[in-house]
This record gives structure tokens, sequence and C-alpha cells, in this order.
């Protein structure tokens, strides 16, 4: 059958990196299963931004994942459910709620680093080893160029 994401070429990128990234997940998320880790493969980018930056509100958090702020609150609740982060609101500011790893959240962490993100990285450098121009490198000027001239801008500039 016809790959029609594919053969449509530029016209359906996103829909076809969205694509890519679902199967990059799934098969993510089958190597946590085998490692018998409880948490979604979608929840490791808050942890490690956690991990990296330390406490943070929604929002900054938010910002440093690139998402929407409703994803991370949830994200954040279903984390803090598992004991793997603690949600409180700040001292400043009552309305705003601060992120932070709890000591089982920094144990997955430190686990994580050792055994599973070395694997994942690993199958995906070699998934990707042999293109022509490093991958994360033509991605990046994508998102680049997108965050210099997001596509409507670029769409007007074709039509005109």
């Amino acid at each position: 059958m016809e790959d029609i994401l594919r053969s449509l070429g530029f016209l359906c990128l996103g829909s076809r990196l969205k694509r890519i990234g679902e199967q990059l997940q799934a098969d993510t998320q089958r190597v946590l299963d085998r490692l018998d880790v409880r948490i979604q493969s979608s929840q490791y980018p808050l942890l490690a931004a956690l991990d990296r930056l330390g406490p943070l509100p929604v929002g900054e958090l938010a910002q440093s994942l690139g998402v929407a702020q409703p994803g991370v609150t949830r994200s954040a609740s279903l984390l803090a459910e598992l004991g793997l982060v603690e949600v409180k609101p700040s001292n400043d500011d009552q309305r705003r709620r601060i992120v932070s790893l709890t000591a089982s959240g920094q144990h997955l962490i430190e686990v994580a680093k050792r055994d599973v993100w070395p694997r994942i990285e690993n199958a995906v450098a070699e998934l990707c080893g042999d293109l022509s121009g490093p991958l994360l490198g033509q991605l990046g000027v994508i998102e680049d160029r997108l965050d210099a001239a997001p596509l409507d801008r670029r769409a007007e500039k074709v039509v005109a």
C-alpha cells in the first residue's frame, strides 16, 4: 500500500515527523517495559528537565520543554501520584506551583542515566548513523527556520 505521507513530501512533513516521533516513543516504551521502568517514555523529558534545571514553576518547566502548560500540569500530577515529583505552592506566590524531584524521582533519574538512556540513545544513533547529513542538525535547521518565520508566514510569501 502506498505511504501517503511519504509520497506527499514537504506537504506532510509535520505529520511525518509526528509519526516518526510516535514510533520512537512507542519503541522506547517497549524498552522501558522490558526494563520494568514504571513511567511512560513521554514523562522522561519532564524528569530530565528537573534533574538538569532543578525545581521549576510549572510555566517555566513547560517553556523549558517547549510544550503546553496543561500537559506539564497533567504529567506533574501523575508523577506526583507515583511519588517521583513534588508539586508545592511557591513561597512568594501561592498561585504558582513549583515542581521538584523527590528522592525516588532522583533515584529513577540516576538509574535511567546509567541503564536506560544510553541504550535508547545508542539505538537511535545506530538507526540514524548512516543517514546523509546529521539528522539532528537537519531538524535543528528546520526548527530554527520555523522560529524565524513560522509556516503561516512562509505560506503567505509563496502565495504573494
